[in-house]
């Protein structure tokens, strides 16, 4: 079982950038596939970015490409989201997943085995 936990969320202005960290134990990383999802006050959880194993395949929301870059550092036991040209729909909390079984969705919550407890995001003016 991996725990997970996230950093290097806060307060931006519109136009500024984050980098989000989230750092996994307790577990392999390197065998799991790790996603970052959002989540706005009363709006559903939603996904923003995967990474395969080994760093390949990443995968973005598509209203998000081009602003956000996920990456890993297997070493670490670290997955990043490096998030640019923040706007204020950006504000949400943002938790990284990991993703054990071949099988599911990739930017399904539901496909994702484990959560980190989530770091606020609020970008303002």
């Amino acid at each position: 079982q991996v725990q997970l936990r996230e950093s290097g969320g806060g307060l931006v202005q519109i136009g500024g950038s984050l980098r989000l960290v989230c750092t996994a134990s307790g577990g392999y990383f390197w065998t799991y596939k790790m996603g970052w999802f959002r989540q706005a006050p009363g709006k559903e959880r939603e996904f923003v970015a995967s990474i395969g194993q080994s760093g390949g395949t990443p995968t973005y929301a598509d209203s998000l490409k081009g602003r956000f870059t996920i990456s890993r550092d297997n070493a670490k036991n670290t997955v990043y989201l490096q998030m640019n040209s923040l706007k204020s729909e950006d504000t949400a909390v943002y938790y990284c997943a990991a993703k054990s079984a071949c099988l599911g969705y990739i930017d399904s919550p539901w496909s994702y085995d484990y959560w980190g407890q989530g770091t606020q995001v609020t970008v303002s003016s």
